[in-house]
């Protein structure tokens, strides 16, 4: 049975705080759907900034919390106390009061170079203390980004894994008829925010796919009227170059995670199989022999085994090979058609999707194969692409008759939802953090709050 719920996850036993009894505050609609089960979501209350922007940043930050299933933001109207600053710990009974389990609030200050100091701390009202505190220093035009890094810092303070809010999501746009549709490849905030297209729609886009070693590269198949191209792109600098013309359609191009390899497939005399090329010399190697299609490679995070998809057992599976292309074995072991293998970040799952019983899933299995799930059905779904953190799978759903769309479902299948971005779109490609690092902060307070 399908439930709409209010929510933000679960795994409270995941957070730094314990589990109160909370009061009840006014729900708020959410698009999350929950397939199993009643979660607890952690009651945080982001309190609006001060300053420039600053109901904005506090915007930007309830929305990723509540979009992971982990986060119930309070209702702001609820709040008792008002006038928080920087230089003072909030009145705790004053939250307590009203269910809130973390209170976040912060300040956006002008800077005499013409940038803005974005500071904010957050409590632990019950325990009375403070969990963390940061201070970024950017231009006021990045305050979007900034709301996205305050909210990865949330996220890993509360639940002791790296978030994934500052990242980018690469697509492909759709637009027009059946007969004359438009396809762009677009680059957009993962929230759908900030779309921008990288393509004038002249070309078919197949295929986008980030370089998780350095996340300005990108790559994609471009199909012409005359031919199929693997493009490395640049989106720093918009520099287009392609790999060299093959004999044979090309497809499914895959860097390797420290980006000096690319994986594709290439359709020739009726066969499809897997090779691989050094970026740095373009030198190309031929991985696979086998009749029949052999497609979709994605390397794992240390780059010593390939996934790919083949039907040469008569049916599409997902097998596994060294990635000389030695050892191949089949590892899917369920009934229906597999193909789009990922592998996680984490390198211990593969996602999926699976075709049968008349239905589309997106699942997951072990790197051996075993412990499958399926964490999404419907009508049609394809593409599984993984959120930085290995936490969260962004995919493209269709229903009958309607347009295709993003949507996102975390690892338990209890939490999913269309992803931010309204329009339409397929093939999404999740980016790796765009700064992992937080030495660029200016400056951190120490937590007084123990772990």
């Amino acid at each position: 049975m399908r439930l709409r719920t209010w929510l933000s996850t679960a795994a409270i036993a995941l957070c730094a705080l314990p589990m109160m009894a909370t009061a009840q505050t006014p729900p708020q609609q959410e698009d999350i759907v929950v397939d199993q089960g009643v979660l607890r979501p952690l009651q945080i209350a982001v309190v609006n900034f001060n300053g420039p922007n600053g109901a904005d940043v506090g915007g930007v930050i309830r929305d990723d919390l509540r979009r992971t299933g982990y986060f119930q933001p309070l209702d702001p109207n609820s709040f008792v106390e008002t006038g928080l600053t920087l230089a003072n710990a909030p009145n705790f009974p004053q939250w307590t009061s009203i269910g809130a389990q973390a209170v976040l609030y912060g300040s956006v200050t002008p800077r005499p170079d013409g940038r803005n100091d974005f500071g904010f701390r957050l409590y632990d009202p019950y325990r009375q203390c403070q969990l963390v505190s940061y201070q970024f220093t950017a231009t006021p035009e990045q305050w979007r980004r900034i709301g996205h890094k305050i909210a990865d810092l949330i996220y890993q303070r509360m639940t002791g894994e790296t978030g994934l809010f500052d990242s980018r999501v690469l697509f492909v746009s759709e637009s027009g008829t059946q007969l004359n549709r438009l396809s762009r490849l677009t680059i957009s905030d993962q929230d759908g925010f900030n779309p921008q297209y990288l393509t004038d729609g002249a070309e078919i886009i197949m295929s986008p796919r980030f370089s998780l070693h350095d996340p300005n590269e990108v790559t994609y198949v471009a199909l012409g009227k005359d031919y199929s191209r693997i493009y490395l792109y640049n989106l720093t600098t918009g520099r287009r170059e392609s790999l060299g013309e093959f004999d044979g359609q090309v497809l499914a191009p895959r860097f390797s995670n420290d980006g000096s390899r690319m994986a594709f497939s290439i359709i020739r005399g009726g066969n499809t199989d897997i090779y691989v090329m050094d970026l740095s010399s373009r030198q190309v190697r031929r991985l696979t022999s086998d009749p029949g299609i052999d497609t979709s490679p994605t390397f794992n995070p240390d780059g010593s085994q390939i996934a790919f998809t083949s039907d040469r057992s008569g049916s599409a599976r997902i097998y596994v090979m060294r990635s000389d292309g030695s050892g191949q074995r089949a590892i899917a072991r369920g009934g229906g058609l597999y193909t789009a293998p990922n592998w996680s970040p984490r390198g211990d799952l593969i996602a999926f999707t699976k075709q049968g019983g008349g239905r589309f899933s997106t699942g997951v299995m072990n790197a051996d194969g075993s412990g499958e799930r399926i964490l999404s059905s419907s009508y049609f779904e394809e593409g599984p692409s993984w959120a930085p953190n290995g936490r969260y799978i962004m995919f493209a759903r269709q229903s009958p008759g309607g347009d295709t769309r993003l949507w996102t479902v975390d690892l338990s299948g209890r939490v999913i939802s269309q992803s931010g971005y309204t329009g339409r779109g397929s093939s999404p490609a999740w980016s790796p953090l765009l700064d992992e690092q937080p030495t660029s902060l200016g400056g951190r307070a120490a937590d007084a709050c123990p772990a």
